[in-house]
């Protein structure tokens, strides 16, 4: 039996139909680095095709992908699939899965516009305050301009839930 520790967030991968479109959008708004350029792969038999078909089984024919890092060193993986497809609700929070992703910036309502200026989306009309009146701690719901939702924090989550319930 292992130990159990916490262990450290690696990366996420995120499904867009653009991905020059989608590279652009989180260096250009959300600052994130790209560490590899948009690439093809193949399903073929070089190792990383063999591991593709692995991870999606056989047919999926190829991809592409760019790799991204925020500014505290997570990994962003972004895939443009061949046959991508949008779903009709892309908020399906009861559903089990990952149904957002949130970055954090002390200015949540000037990052919440710039992503509006680009296409994105609010899903909530302004910042709510988790703490009204006596901390400065703020957050909204947001979609990417692909349809991913997003959350803005404008403190860290420890220091969010530090105080326990809202």
């Amino acid at each position: 039996m292992s130990n159990v520790y916490p262990r450290n967030f690696s990366h996420i991968g995120i499904s867009v139909p653009d991905l020059d479109k989608a590279v652009e959008f989180y260096t250009q708004v959300l600052g994130w680095y790209l560490i590899m350029k948009p690439t093809e792969i193949a399903e073929d038999k070089s190792p990383i095709g063999e591991m593709c078909t692995d991870v999606f089984g056989a047919g999926w024919d190829k991809f592409r992908i760019a790799h991204l890092s925020t500014g505290d060193r997570i990994g962003v993986e972004i895939f443009e699939f061949k046959n991508q497809q949008n779903p009709d609700d892309n908020f399906e929070y009861w559903k089990t899965g990952i149904f957002h992703f949130c970055v954090q910036d002390p200015n949540v309502e000037e990052l919440a516009e710039r992503i509006v200026e680009v296409g994105g989306k609010k899903r909530m009309a302004e910042p709510r305050y988790y703490y009204p009146g006596e901390k400065p701690y703020r957050m909204i719901y947001m979609e990417d301009p692909f349809g991913n939702i997003l959350e803005i924090y404008s403190h860290s989550y420890e220091l969010t839930y530090s105080d326990g319930a809202y």
